[in-house]
C-alpha cells in the first residue's frame, strides 16, 4: 500500500478463496464469532486450538518451504486491546506512516498476544487505517485473506485483526530493521551501508518468498517494491503488504485483468498497457529491485536530471556494457564484488525487465541464479583473505595508499 494509483474499488479484489470468508460485519467482541470462518462446524475450542497453533510458528518460523493452511489462523483483537498495546496510539509508538494509514508499535504477551505493559513481551507492528484512505476495506481484506493462510520464512507474519465499527487494523511481527528502502536510499550515518553480501542475502530471501506465492497458487503480489522488503534483525528478508496481491490466472489462461494499481517506476509494462497481469509481472519488478540494490538509486527520482529520472530508462542500456558496468554500481560497496559477479547480477537483471514476459525467468529460475552469483561472492572473500594475510606477511615494511572510492558520479544519489 505505499505511493500507489488506482483505485481499491476493484470488483474482483473482494474474495479471493471461497473457502476464506472473512466477517461482513464488524466485530465488538474477541471470540470466534467474529473471526475469520474456518467451517460450517467450526467451535470454539477448534478456534482456540487453530490459534495456539499460530502463536507457536511466531517463534519457529514454520515450515522452511513454506505451507498453506486449509484456514486462516488469527488473533482478533478488540480496539481497545490495541489501544492499550500502543499506549492509546501516542505519537513515541508510531514507526511509519503510508497510503493505508500509520503504523504504530506495540507490546504484547508472547504466549497469548494479548496487550502487555509496554517494555515486556513481544514487539508487534500495527497498521491503522487512517479514515481518509483511498485503499480501505478491500486491501484490508486482502491482507488477512492472503497472510491468514499463506506461511513462508520470506512472508511477514499476520498475527491478527480488529475491525470494530470504522476502525481496521492488522497486527504484525515486528521486523527490527525495518525496510530495504531505508537501508538502500537514506544517507544516515548512524546506518551502516548495507554490503554486497547482505544485499545479495536479501535478494535471495526475497525472490523465495516471491517463488513461494507464484508456485503455491500462483498468487500475483503486484507491488513488489524495496518499501514493501522488512528486515530481521539477521536481515532475513521478508515481504509485506498483501493489499493489492491477486490470485493468477486459472486454467490455460496467461493472465488475469484488472484495473492498473501499483507503484510507478516498479510495474510492468505489459501492466501499465494492457491492465493484463502476468506472474511474470512480478518478475519484472524484482528486476527493478535488483538494479536499485546494485546502484544504490530509486527506481523514480524527479530531483534527478531530465532522462535519469527513470532508473529502468536511464540505465539498462549500460546492464550489457561490460566497461561501464563499474560506473553505475554503488560506490559505497566498491571493491566487495568481483567483476564477475557483478556482469552476471546485470545479466540477471536485464532478464528480468526483458519486455515480453514470456521472455523473463520464473522466480525459480531467479533464484538459482542469485544462489550462483552468492556463491562467487563467496569464493571472492575466501581469495581476498588469503591473499590478504600474504600481503601482509610479505610487505609488512611498505605502506601502499588505498584507492579512495570515487566522491561523486555524474548521475549522484538521491538523498
Amino acid at each position: 500500500m505505499g505511493n500507489c494509483w488506482g483505485s481499491s474499488s476493484d470488483p474482483d479484489t473482494s474474495h479471493y478463496y471461497s473457502s476464506t470468508n472473512i466477517p461482513t460485519t464488524p466485530g465488538t467482541s474477541n471470540n470466534c464469532s467474529n473471526s475469520v470462518e474456518f467451517s460450517a462446524t467450526s467451535s470454539a475450542s477448534n478456534c482456540r486450538s487453530q490459534f495456539s497453533e499460530t502463536v507457536s510458528e511466531i517463534v519457529d518460523e514454520g515450515s522452511p518451504n513454506g505451507r498453506i493452511l486449509e484456514t486462516p489462523n488469527l488473533k482478533v483483537f478488540t480496539f481497545a486491546e490495541l489501544k492499550t498495546a500502543t499506549k492509546n496510539f501516542k505519537g513515541d509508538t508510531l514507526l511509519g506512516e503510508g497510503g493505508f494509514g500509520k503504523v504504530y508499535k506495540g507490546w504484547v504477551d508472547e504466549k497469548t498476544l494479548t496487550p502487555s505493559r509496554f517494555g515486556s513481551g513481544i514487539i508487534v507492528a500495527i497498521k491503522k487505517l487512517s479514515h481518509g484512505s483511498m485503499q480501505g476495506f478491500e486491501e484490508w481484506q486482502s491482507e488477512v485473506n492472503f497472510l491468514g493462510r499463506l506461511s513462508h520464512p520470506n512472508l511477514v507474519k499476520l498475527l491478527g485483526y480488529c475491525w470494530e465499527d470504522k476502525e481496521l487494523l492488522l497486527v504484525y511481527e515486528f521486523m527490527e530493521k525495518g525496510s530495504l528502502e531505508n537501508h538502500l536510499f537514506r544517507r544516515n550515518p548512524a546506518i551502516e551501508p548495507l554490503s554486497w553480501e547482505l544485499r545479495l542475502k536479501i535478494a535471495i530471501g526475497a525472490a523465495r518468498g516471491l517463488a513461494f506465492l507464484h508456485t503455491s497458487e500462483k498468487v500475483i503480489y503486484r507491488d513488489f517494491k524495496a518499501s514493501n522488503i522488512l528486515l530481521s534483525g539477521n536481515y532475513n528478508a521478508k515481504i509485506s503488504d498483501f493489499g493489492l496481491a491477486k490470485l493468477g490466472p486459472a486454467g490455460g489462461d496467461s493472465h488475469v485483468t484488472t484495473r492498473v494499481m501499483g507503484t510507478y517506476g516498479y510495474a510492468a509494462p505489459e501492466y501499465l498497457a494492457t491492465g493484463h497481469l502476468y506472474v511474470k509481472s512480478d518478475v519484472y519488478g524484482f528486476g527493478v529491485v535488483l538494479l536499485e540494490m546494485m546502484t544504490g538509486l530509486r527506481a523514480l527520482d524527479t530531483k534527478r536530471p531530465p532522462g535519469q529520472q527513470n532508473l529502468v530508462d536511464w540505465l539498462k542500456p549500460t546492464l550489457s556494457q561490460k566497461r561501464k558496468l563499474k560506473t553505475i554500481m554503488d560506490v559505497r560497496i566498491e571493491g566487495q564484488y568481483s567483476s564477475k559477479a557483478a556482469m552476471q547480477s546485470a545479466d540477471l537483471t536485464l532478464k528480468c525487465l526483458e519486455h515480453d514476459p514470456k521472455n523473463r525467468p520464473s522466480m525459480k529460475e531467479v533464484l538459482e541464479a542469485l544462489e550462483r552469483i552468492e556463491s562467487l561472492n563467496k569464493e571472492k572473500s575466501k581469495d581476498s583473505s588469503k591473499s590478504g594475510s600474504i600481503h601482509s606477511s610479505t610487505t609488512c615494511q611498505q605502506s601502499t595508499p588505498q584507492r579512495s572510492p570515487r566522491q561523486s558520479r555524474q548521475h549522484g544519489a538521491s538523498a
